[in-house]
Parts: C-alpha cells; sequence; structure tokens
C-alpha cells in the first residue's frame, strides 16, 4: 500500500474551539491535547476528577496553551465548542454528549481523528485477549524491514496522535492496538485499516455494552466497516464469534488463523504438525516449526503469533520471518511477565488480565501439575465488568489448592467467591478477603518460604482495577513495588 506524505506544517483546525472530554491518566488524553494546540485549534480540557487526582497529567501539559474545567463538566461547553474529542472511558449514553449531538457538534475520539488524517499504511489489532501481545508482535517482527516501527494506539507509551506527529512525512506503517471503545468511532472518520486483525472474542466490558455480547462484537466489527476490497482482514477461524464477523459482510479479503489445519476452501495461516503452513489459492507454503515456541509460551500465544505472522505476510511478503526470531519476541509489560526469578522463587506479572478468562489462560501456562513439589499461588480479584466467573472457578478448582489462593477484595472477588462455594472448592478450608495488594504479597511470601520445591506466584487478577488503584497499569506497579520490597 503506498505511502503519502502529510503536508508539511499542515494546519488541520484554524482557530477550532475544541474540547477533550475526560484527559485521564493514561497518557491519551495529554497527546490528544497537544496535538490540537499543534495544528491550531483552541482547547479546552474537561474531566470529572480533582486536579490532584489528575496531576501527573497537568504536569505533562505545563506551557501548553489549553483551559481547563476540572471537578465536573459544564453543560454549555458541549454546545459552544465546534469539536468534542471522547476519551475511551467515556460511555456513549452520556447525557454530555447528547447536549453535543443535538446541538449538531462533531464528535470523535483519538482513533477516528488519527484515521481521518493519517496518511501512513495501518495494520490494526482488536479482540479481547492477545491484541497487545498481537500488535508487539507485530511491530517487532516488522523491524526487519522497517527498523522505526513502534506498537502504538491503545498503548500508555504511545497513543494515536503521538504517533501521527512521529511518523508524518517519513516512511514508516503504523501498526496499532484498538479498544472497542477507540472503535466506537472509528466510522466517523471514514477510513479503515489496510490490514485489520480480530483476535478473538468473549465477554468482557459488559458494564459498558448494556446490549450484551453482540453490542460488543458491534463495536469490535468497526475495524472493518470501511475496509475495501483491496484491503486485509484476518478472523480467528476457531473462536465462536466469527460467524459473526462474517454476517456483516466485510468487503476486504478474507483470511484465517487455526492452530488445526484450516478447511481447504479458506485462506490464511494454521498450524500442521507444528509447524506453520500460509495457503492462498488453494497453495501452500510451510513456514517454519514452532514447536519450541509452544513449549516456552504456552498454546494461547500460538495465536497471537498466528495472526502476528498472517499480518505481516499480507502487508509485505518481502518479509521473511523464520523460528529464531519467533523465539525472542518480548513479553509485553504485565501481561505474563516474570519479573522476578531467584533460586525456586518465580513472581509473575499479569496486572492487565482484566477478565476471567485471561487468568485461565495465565493458570494454565504456569502450572506445574505432574510436579508434586512445585507449587503455584494464584493472586487475583478486582472490580466487576458484570462478567461470569463460573469457568474461572473450574479452572481454578483443577489447579490452584484452596490454600494456595489469595483473594483481593472486590466487586468481582465476591462473584468468584461464590462460584468457587458453589463448586464446593474450599471444603472446609477458610480463605481471607485482603483489603490490600501488599497483604496479598505479605501471604504470597509466606507460602513461598514455607514450600519444599519451585513457587511461582502468580498476580492475575481477572478483574478491572477501579475500586482500589487508577487502572491496571497502577495496579501492576503497586505489585512490582511490593515484591521489591518483600522479595530480594
Amino acid at each position: 500500500m503506498p505511502m503519502q506524505k502529510q503536508r508539511k506544517n499542515e494546519v488541520l483546525f484554524s482557530g477550532m474551539r475544541a474540547l477533550v472530554m475526560g484527559l485521564g491518566l493514561h497518557g491519551g488524553g495529554v497527546a490528544t491535547v497537544k496535538w490540537l494546540v499543534r495544528h491550531g485549534a483552541r482547547v479546552t480540557a474537561t474531566d470529572m476528577r480533582t486536579k490532584e487526582i489528575l496531576a501527573p497529567s497537568l504536569r505533562a501539559l505545563k506551557g501548553t496553551k489549553v483551559g481547563f474545567v476540572l471537578g465536573k463538566h459544564c453543560k454549555e461547553d458541549f454546545s459552544s465548542h465546534d469539536l468534542i474529542i471522547v476519551n475511551p472511558a467515556v460511555p456513549r449514553e452520556s447525557e454530555f454528549l447528547a447536549i453535543a449531538r443535538r446541538a449538531g457538534k462533531r464528535i470523535e475520539n483519538d482513533a477516528s481523528l488519527f484515521f481521518r488524517y493519517n496518511h501512513n499504511p495501518v495494520i490494526a489489532v482488536t479482540g479481547t485477549r492477545g491484541k497487545t501481545t498481537t500488535t508487539l508482535w507485530i511491530a517487532e517482527l516488522m523491524k526487519k524491514k522497517y527498523s522505526d516501527v513502534r506498537p502504538s494506539g491503545n498503548t500508555p507509551e504511545n497513543a494515536f496522535l503521538k504517533e501521527f506527529e512521529r511518523v508524518a512525512q517519513k516512511n514508516i506503517p503504523v501498526v496499532a492496538e484498538m479498544s472497542s471503545w477507540q472503535l466506537e468511532y472509528l466510522p466517523v472518520s471514514g477510513r479503515a485499516p489496510h490490514v485489520a486483525v480480530i483476535t478473538n472474542l468473549f465477554p468482557d466490558h459488559l458494564n459498558r455494552y448494556k446490549g450484551g455480547m453482540k453490542d460488543y462484537a458491534r463495536a469490535k466489527a468497526n475495524i472493518f466497516h470501511d475496509q475495501n476490497d483491496g484491503d486485509f482482514l484476518i478472523l480467528n477461524y476457531e473462536n465462536e464469534w466469527t460467524q459473526f464477523f462474517l454476517r456483516q459482510k466485510p468487503k476486504s479479503l478474507l483470511f484465517f488463523t487455526s492452530t488445526k489445519k484450516l478447511p481447504k476452501k479458506l485462506n490464511g495461516l494454521f498450524v500442521s504438525n507444528e509447524t506453520l503452513v500460509f495457503r492462498f489459492d488453494g497453495i501452500e507454503q510451510k513456514l517454519f516449526s514452532v514447536k519450541k515456541f509452544i513449549a516456552t509460551r504456552g498454546v494461547h500465544n500460538l495465536e497471537n503469533l498466528l495472526a502476528a505472522v498472517l499480518a505481516i505476510k499480507l502487508f509485505d511478503p518481502t518479509i521473511v520471518i523464520k523460528e529464531q526470531d519467533v523465539v525472542k519476541l518480548p513479553t509485553p509489560r504485565m501481561r505474563q511477565e516474570i519479573i522476578f526469578q531467584k533460586g525456586k522463587l518465580t513472581v509473575v506479572n499479569d496486572s492487565c488480565a482484566t477478565s476471567p478468562d485471561g487468568v485461565e489462560a495465565a493458570i494454565k501456562r504456569f502450572s506445574q501439575l505432574g510436579h508434586p513439589m512445585s507449587k503455584l499461588v494464584l493472586i487475583t480479584g478486582g472490580t466487576d465488568k458484570e462478567l461470569e466467573f463460573g469457568a474461572l472457578a473450574k479452572t481454578i478448582k483443577k489447579y490452584i489448592p484452596p490454600e494456595q489462593l489469595i483473594l483481593l477484595d472486590g466487586s468481582a472477588t465476591k462473584k468468584l467467591l461464590s462460584a468457587l462455594v458453589n463448586k464446593k472448592y474450599f471444603k472446609g478450608h477458610a480463605t481471607l478477603l485482603h483489603e490490600t495488594l501488599a497483604s496479598c504479597v505479605t501471604e504470597a511470601q509466606v507460602m513461598a518460604r514455607s514450600a519444599k520445591g519451585k513457587t511461582t506466584i502468580l498476580f492475575s487478577p481477572g478483574a478491572a482495577s477501579f475500586e482500589k488503584f487508577l487502572h491496571e497499569f497502577d495496579r501492576g506497579e503497586k505489585f512490582n513495588t511490593c515484591v521489591r520490597k518483600f522479595f530480594k
């Protein structure tokens, strides 16, 4: 896909009044404000949180010409500004957005602005599980040819509009992770990624999507809404929601991934005898063995690898990926990340596991079944997103003895506790609900000290973080701090 250069010093919003709704703490709101100001807009940032809570973001904007409305939203701002840019945490049903719609105002988010004005080709990844890992791996593997590629989009380090400035007027493809919240407004831009990947779909964010899973899936489907027959869409053949996406009648060229052999009529990338096989128009090409990769990363990461390799092969077939490239791929921060290893102890930070299925995958990866002297200690729990915990309770019962389960109190934790009781998990063993993460790590330390063999401490919350933390990254950093304090 040819790249078009942005016009140098292009002013996109000369004199336009822009309201950024939700400054936030992840960095995306700050990047949006700076980008709008740089391109000529008169910007106001409004957030329901106070200046004390937002202090890191306010410091990052020091010296930037921007007005603030903090601790509240003013209704008149939503009818007096020309452009409203919403933070991902803002629900579509917000009464303030309703005011803007009635006033005929233009409503966008950072993703729709990026796609509207960006001229570089994009590989975009969404899904419930694996999108961060897949995005990171695509970017890492593409560096074989495009050395300046970085993962971007739904990332604290490189938000969409920060990436816009970095790649403008340069021959750099964009590799972007996209959340369902960002995709809600993508059709406003009338643009789409050249290669779109949907890793999978599982129940998540149902506190946001009151229409249930179909409402959530429709948001994800926006990733291919404006694709055409010169673009590519990659779907997970083994995921039950793939049929829903196919019923939306994508116009793009369809390719599938599978950890088993694909039906002969389908194009895509699959595994046969522990080897990756690419198929297009009936012609099959063996790529490389994944035996070593599966042994070290697990089957769930094989799905991420399939999506990453296929996306690159479709985007630029001249990039040759080999076995030695994939076994060295990095682990994303706070996603099954091993943060401490000493002697017989391993500590894993999986704070970004915010749904029960993520915890199940982590338990299965780090479980040491068949080794009676090994121990897997699980720290889990957090804030409910209206998800079900029956399947996770079943997995915990299979892999984690009651004396090796540590629960961090929260609304989701109470639902998990109820599911475990229903499965007769505890059998008389009393499990304490810990109020603090430090208390959880202290108990894990006691368990590790008393263990006779290898011990893995897995922090995988399986829930949102907002009752006790600012966000999952804040939660993960606090866990790291506790580990540094208690394990030396």
